[in-house]
């Protein structure tokens, strides 16, 4: 490794954990973040003592190697915590994944007979093409349950109808997961559930999922990796065959940082913009038409000691603008400084610069409490505090074109500056939960170090599926996490081509 230099722009859970496994192997490296906190969106924000996160973040993985770094990092402030979550619609709670007496009774019989009846008639006459969301669930699901319990709540999230969401959003989020499995587990429950949508446990930082890359970001400065903040990068530099510097913007000028090797985790229209001298006009109008939905959350504490039992409520009434309700203080206790209090986080999926995004904060504190009350979760009286957080570019949008578009984009990067590689969930525009993201970047830091890794196979394969593991005998079954292709070098240093061996 003598002579190598990784230069990594992002300190979300991708970023740190490429820093970590260089610095593990000795390979000199420093971290850019353009925020003044790490985390990206599994921070945490600490206001006046009460903590929540930008979304609730669940430590659930079939990745042995993230479970013990996850670990290795806690330690014992790693808790197990029971998932609860629901959906709130008609002004009644509905178990999430579905619990069959559950839904009957709170849909009632006639309406249980027209779902069961819709979902009889999927699997008759299914949709024979699989192009959005809608035909996607609507083929494990029917389409009345569809209409129930996804189309709402979905068309919050991403601010378009269902129909113009790729069937590829569902496959990647809903994995494994149908009617038939769902009443299957409700019924005949398993030790360990192998879809991941069905677990009934999760880990959690104490203090929340900031505590984790807080942690982290020590380590890795303790070690001799630097981890500079409020640094955004405005240029990175080539000379047509490899990656040469990166210019960051900081409250001192302007700042240049070379190295070998790049590992980017920032989104990919803005990675392109920033590129000197400019991608190819093909490659720049790909990486403009990509879209993303943005994020704000309205935190709210309320003078009551318990006010739901859940971890999180998604709720489908469409009378409220609100997405989601996090109860932070059932992710974990520590959560709020004072244990007769509530700490709720209203969240609210935008897009950058629309009327909600540009609201005041006042108004949407107001707008908040108000549906909080109207939701029948507290009264007005009762709500005696909150704030404000955005969060740009949360969720790469899955529209018509997306795939076509990044295809564009990493096939030029490839072909063209292979020394940087693209990791996480905006720096590859790829739907990936924390772990997946973990994934790619421990990957990309191994091909630095003279592996071979496919970083693109992270979350394609179909090892989530619980029909196909349960069919298999355990000798022939394929291991619980999917791991790319691997080779591995011999010895640091040597020819990789003559010492290169499959795992």
């Amino acid at each position: 490794m003598q002579g190598k230099k990784a230069v990594i722009i992002g300190a979300g859970p991708a970023g740190l954990t490429a820093a970590y496994e260089l610095n593990e192997h000795g390979v000199p490296c420093v971290v850019l973040e353009a925020d003044k906190i790490v985390g990206g969106i599994a921070r945490t924000v600490n206001y006046k003592g009460y903590l929540f996160d930008i979304g609730g973040h669940r430590f659930f993985t079939k990745w042995p190697e993230v479970n013990a770094l996850w670990k290795k990092i806690m330690g014992d402030q790693f808790l197990e915590r029971p998932r609860l979550s629901r959906i709130f619609y008609r002004n009644k709670f509905f178990y999430y994944p579905l619990r069959p007496v559950n839904a009957l009774f709170g849909l009632g019989l006639a309406e249980a007979v027209r779902i069961v009846s819709s979902y009889a008639y999927s699997r008759f006459f299914p949709y024979q093409e699989e192009e959005n969301l809608e035909q996607w669930v609507s083929n494990r699901f029917g389409k009345r349950l569809y209409t129930i319990f996804f189309k709402t709540y979905t068309e919050k999230v991403w601010g378009v109808p269902c129909t113009e969401i790729r069937a590829e959003w569902a496959a990647q989020r809903i994995k494994g997961l149908s009617l038939s499995t769902a009443v299957r587990n409700a019924l005949f429950p398993q030790n360990k559930p192998k879809v991941k949508t069905l677990i009934d446990k999760f880990h959690y930082p104490e203090r929340g999922p900031g505590q984790m890359w807080e942690r982290l970001s020590d380590q890795l400065e303790a070690g001799g990796c630097p981890v500079k903040m409020e640094r955004p990068v405005v240029k990175i530099r080539h000379n047509g065959a490899k990656v040469t510097e990166v210019v960051t913007r900081g409250a001192q000028g302007d700042e240049t940082f070379s190295g070998t090797d790049f590992i980017s985790s920032m989104p990919i229209r803005e990675l392109v913009r920033t590129l000197d001298p400019p991608a190819p006009q093909s490659v720049r109008d790909a990486a403009e038409r990509l879209r993303y939905r943005d994020f704000l959350i309205v935190s709210l504490v309320v003078d009551r000691k318990d006010v739901a039992p859940d971890n999180w409520i998604y709720v489908h009434e469409a009378s409220v603008k609100v997405g989601r309700i996090q109860n932070f203080k059932n992710w974990s206790p520590h959560m709020v400084p004072d244990q007769s209090k509530t700490c709720l986080g209203m969240e609210y999926f935008v897009f950058e610069n629309d009327d909600l995004w540009a609201s005041a904060d006042d108004k949407l504190v107001e707008m908040a409490k108000r549906e909080l009350a109207q939701l029948g979760l507290a009264r007005l009286e009762e709500i005696i505090d909150g704030t404000v957080v955005r969060m740009p570019k949360a969720y790469p949008m899955y529209d018509a074109g997306w795939t076509d578009q990044v295809e564009i984009i990493r096939r030029w990067l490839e072909s063209t500056l292979p020394n940087l590689q693209l990791v996480g969930r905006n720096g590859m525009h790829k739907y990936n939960n924390q772990d997946h993201s973990m994934m790619t970047a421990l990957y990309a830091a191994r091909n630095i170090l003279g592996e071979q890794h496919d970083l693109w196979a992270v979350n394609t394969d179909v090892d989530y599926h619980e029909e196909e593991q349960e069919k298999k005998p355990a000798e022939q079954r394929r291991p619980a996490y999917a791991e790319p292709p691997r080779v591995t070098p011999a010895t640091v240093g040597s020819s990789v081509a003559s010492t290169l061996k499959p795992k």
